[in-house]
């Protein structure tokens, strides 16, 4: 197993140095810069600004230069927060994108197998038509229209939830979760009635009910091990898409994560605060695609050994 994890950090290597070559030079081709605003800084200043942030040197050496930082954990300073590191930002962003992702992904998983679960067991039935067109209305509707509608009708119309803001307890939380959590749990739905009615049909599945085991022995003992393989392969990307992937959903409703400083680091050309959250979150992508990697090691030990 300690082998199995030494290779996949190797393997990540590579993959983030890439990443920080196409970030770092993809956002430099974008029109403005930093210091651009509609009233212009005298020449002598904003040229004393970009040699102060190394803006001045050529490309390649401004590259070599990130990248040692880099090495050392250090982010940079942030040009549009110039109080602030950008280390200082993702640290103080994190946790709230963290807190909503981690929420949301808690409840599409347990909505979600359930769901599914019911679909498989009852296939070609009413509750699984029912199952799978909630699933399809979650995959279909996008977050940015069932935000507001979310909004209208529990903020609005019933007055049962707050509309925005992070507040100081859990009923903030409660529509942003929700609208992130709605599109993933119509996935995990649909790959659990499909693994699930194909590990059904297995011969092992046939013989245990020959056997008279009952229904939810072969479920919990037999059958959800194995039909749980294809939800991990989508958990991996997933959690991370709802830590990372929750700009628009932070933009709606006014929470301090992530998404907006990611959004206001692009508006501003913030080179720096867009490079750190963009290899941050390239690194969680990585770091939850290990766990999931690990997880397949429990339900299939000779994944790890191969």
């Amino acid at each position: 197993m300690l082998g199995f994890i030494v290779r996949r950090v190797l393997d990540a290597i590579p993959t983030l140095l890439v990443l920080v070559t196409v970030a770092f030079f993809m956002i430099r081709l974008a029109p403005g810069g930093p210091f651009d605003a509609e009233k212009r800084l005298p020449p002598q200043v904003e040229q004393n600004l970009r040699a102060a942030y190394h803006l001045d040197e050529p490309l390649p050496l401004q590259f070599v230069r990130y990248v040692g930082n880099l090495a050392r954990g250090d982010f940079g300073p942030s040009f549009q927060y110039r109080d602030r590191t950008v280390t200082e930002l993702i640290a103080i962003g994190f946790p709230v994108s963290f807190r909503i992702g981690g929420l949301a992904l808690l409840v599409a998983l347990l909505a979600g197998l359930s769901l599914g679960t019911v679909a498989a067991l009852r296939q070609n039935g009413a509750a699984d038509h029912a199952a799978m067109a909630v699933a399809m209305a979650g995959i279909s509707v996008p977050t940015f229209v069932v935000a507001p509608l979310l909004v209208l009708l529990f903020a609005v119309t019933l007055g049962w939830l707050p509309a925005g803001g992070l507040g100081s307890g859990p009923a903030n939380l409660v529509l942003p979760v929700l609208t992130l959590a709605l599109p993933q749990v119509a996935y995990i739905a649909r790959l659990t009635r499909g693994s699930l009615i194909e590990v059904l049909r297995s011969p092992f599945i046939r013989t245990a009910r020959a056997q008279g085991l009952p229904l939810h022995t072969i479920l919990r003992y037999h059958a959800l091990k194995p039909a749980l393989v294809p939800v991990l392969s989508y958990l991996g990307p997933a959690a991370a898409g709802l830590i990372t992937g929750s700009v628009v959903v932070e933009q709606i409703f006014g929470l301090p994560g992530l998404g907006r400083y990611f959004v206001t680091g692009a508006l501003n050309r913030d080179y720096t605060l867009v490079m750190g959250i963009v290899i941050f979150y390239g690194a969680l992508i990585i770091l939850c695609n290990l766990v999931v990697d690990l997880l397949y090691g429990w339900l299939d030990p000779r994944a790890v050994q191969r």
